[in-house]
């Protein structure tokens, strides 16, 4: 199909930045320009011609702006099929002007929300005639191009002025997936605004922010990442964030918010291989590396206080893939900028997404994130004699959340606020607990008067016997086997303090 020029335009917008290009770009190729409110007095005020959908109409805007542009004078001149005869009877008949061009930008009902404007004002911020128009204009993309968002405004300017105010039927029908895209997301927003509380039983999800990665998980499979990054982080330093890297960043993020003290942490593979809570940032990073100092290499460094130099300098000493931090002292930025693939993050206030999904057969797992982070203040009543001590206190709550970051069937040895070792990702309870006691005493660490926590219940009260002779003093589980009172015997025999939280964490 030949290339269609321009002739007249409909543009209403909310957002308009950008629109004056275009709106010149327009004026100059003598295309008619009808349009709405404030779109139309922005136009007035270049100093350029423009019709008012009014006077198209022969109808006011109404209800307070709310029918504006609802109008078959519009929509006829939208939707009418240039190649259908009895279309172009019924537009003559009628003084229909066809419309080539239409711009929206719809109302900000998300940001609305996001601001905790009050409900009457967010309902007022959903737009009936732009998406409308949108739907409309994108339904007949054979004959209409549709720019629907402030985010296209570059890429139309640019054809149009390329194309010397033409548009082809591959540029109209581009823009009409983009027009289809919006309208969607839009409608999803809106949609999980009214069901948050999920009187419904359906699931919306929309994402309009694509970055394709360099590849998935292995370099064989395809890789995108839905979201916005520079929503969560400035990147300071390094290469392109890979697929890995986002799962492990993920979990570092999730994992350090659940503490409040001076912490470092070092993951492999979405697992904490060291962690460590102190007084000041440089012991932590010390503490957390001598938890496993072989498997940090290549991990992801986090914490939550500002990287100074002293800290960066020793950090440097290692190879790792990515360091996030609040803030980062300039010092400490430009040692760590030594390694110009090393990918360093400052971390945003952003609000990690309340679900989790997971596409299993032909469907998606939904469940709500596990926010649960005992305190050690929660964790003081021992089911057995044996007291359990402010220190161990400390030291279960320590463990009870590492436990709930790491991979079931998980176990985690803890003491005086450090990771000592845990076993991870194990088929059985007792091997999990195994592998820790391997790694922990394997780094030469003292494992008498440690913790011990599970992310489930013990079968039986083998793990309770084997944690005891290698000097674990107390244990902190959530219970519900049938077989609880043998563990907790055993505990009560050999002065082990236990406790029971009664919520269990898993993670697969």
């Amino acid at each position: 199909m030949e290339p269609k020029k321009i002739k007249n335009a409909l543009i209403s917008v909310f957002y308009k930045d950008g629109l004056e290009d275009i709106v010149r770009a327009l004026n100059d190729n003598g295309v008619t320009i009808y349009s709405t409110g404030g779109t139309y007095k922005f136009i007035k005020d270049l100093g350029i011609e423009a019709v008012t959908v009014e006077s198209l109409t022969g109808y006011p805007s109404i209800l307070g702006g709310r029918v504006k542009t609802l109008h078959p004078k519009v929509f006829g001149g939208i939707l009418s099929r240039r190649d259908m005869f009895s279309d172009g009877e019924q537009l003559n008949e009628y003084e229909i002007p066809e419309i080539d061009l239409v711009i929206v930008d719809l109302y900000p009902f998300e940001q609305t929300v996001a601001s905790g404007a009050a409900e009457q004002d967010i309902i007022e911020k959903i737009d009936i005639g732009g998406i409308s128009l949108i739907r409309a204009a994108a339904k007949n993309f054979k004959d209409v191009i549709i720019v629907p968002s402030v985010d296209r405004y570059a890429e139309f300017l640019n054809l149009y002025n390329e194309q010397e105010g033409c548009t082809t039927l591959a540029d109209r029908r581009r823009f009409a997936t983009y027009a289809f895209g919006v309208s969607s997301h839009y409608d999803t927003a809106i949609f999980n605004y009214f069901n948050h509380d999920e009187q419904l039983p359906m699931l919306r999800i929309g994402a309009d922010k694509c970055t394709t990665l360099r590849y998935g998980e292995n370099p064989h499979q395809k890789g995108f990442y839905y979201g916005d990054l520079d929503a969560c982080f400035d990147k300071l330093n390094g290469k392109e964030i890979s697929y890995n890297n986002l799962g492990d960043i993920d979990a570092a993020c999730c994992l350090i918010d659940d503490y409040e003290q001076t912490t470092f942490a070092i993951l492999k593979h979405n697992n904490a291989c060291g962690l460590a809570c102190r007084e000041s940032l440089l012991d932590a990073w010390k503490d957390a590396l001598a938890g496993d100092p072989v498997s940090a290499f290549g991990g992801i460094l986090i914490t939550n206080r500002t990287v100074t130099r002293a800290v960066a300098e020793e950090m440097h000493k290692i190879f790792f893939e990515v360091c996030i931090a609040p803030d980062y002292e300039p010092e400490a930025l430009e040692v760590l900028k030594g390694k110009k693939n090393r990918i360093i993050l400052r971390r945003k206030n952003f609000r990690m997404s309340e679900r989790m999904f997971r596409n299993v057969l032909d469907g998606v797992l939904v469940q709500d994130r596990d926010t649960v982070a005992p305190r050690a203040e929660e964790l003081t009543k021992s089911v057995t004699s044996t007291p359990v001590t402010p220190q161990m206190a400390s030291d279960m709550a320590f463990a009870t959340i590492l436990v709930k970051h790491t991979k079931s069937n998980a176990i985690v040895l803890a003491k005086s606020g450090q990771l000592l070792a845990s076993g991870t990702g194990q088929t059985s309870r007792v091997d999990a607990l195994r592998q820790a006691i391997a790694k922990a005493q394997g780094f030469g660490f003292d494992l008498h008067g440690a913790v011990m926590a599970s992310d489930a219940f013990f079968p039986f009260a083998d793990c309770v016997e084997i944690a005891h002779e290698a000097g674990i003093t107390g244990v902190v589980h959530p219970g519900g086997s049938i077989h609880d009172q043998d563990s907790i015997d055993y505990c009560e025999k050999n002065a082990m303090a236990m406790v029971i939280t009664g919520i269990r964490h898993f993670k697969h």
